[in-house]
């Protein structure tokens, strides 16, 4: 069953109400056959990783940068998904409170040293998420799990 794989951190109500999101999107009717996976960015690892055919990655955005345990995440996946994970789908949403570019660039940074594939246009939340920020989001999840079921590429 092609499996959708989201990586996040959700400290704060802002970002727990994009993960929701996020789930609501991934979960659309038109995406039947999906299984989803949510791990926690402190517990997600390779195997995850491996046993995805997407990945929808979120965070917030903590002093210009991806939150630490995102980046924890990324390196303990990196060396060993290297080799095996290059083209996966992926897409990412962010909370900031002022700006989200320093963590976006660092999440571009590392998915492109990963040879992953960008499927949409990461999702940026500035302040408290918008009803077309939380759309947005479940939108953004939606796409990434329809190319986990190859039904875009």
């Amino acid at each position: 069953m092609p499996r959708l794989l989201i990586v996040h951190h959700t400290p704060s109500p802002a970002v727990q109400e994009l993960l929701e999101a996020a789930l609501s999107g991934a979960g659309d009717d038109a995406l039947t056959g999906l299984e989803v996976t949510t791990r926690p960015a402190l517990s997600a690892g390779p195997a995850d990783v491996l046993a995805a055919d997407a990945v929808l990655l979120g965070t917030p955005a903590n002093i210009g940068y991806m939150s630490g345990a995102l980046k924890h995440f990324f390196d303990v996946v990196y060396y060993p998904v290297l080799q095996d994970s290059v083209g996966t789908p992926f897409g990412a949403y962010v909370h900031g409170n002022d700006d989200t570019a320093g963590a976006l660039r660092a999440i571009h940074t590392v998915t492109k040293g990963l040879s992953w594939r960008q499927v949409a246009e990461p999702v940026s939340v500035v302040g408290p998420p918008s009803r077309e920020d939380v759309d947005a989001v479940a939108e953004l999840a939606a796409t990434v799990g329809a190319y986990a079921l190859g039904m875009l590429d």
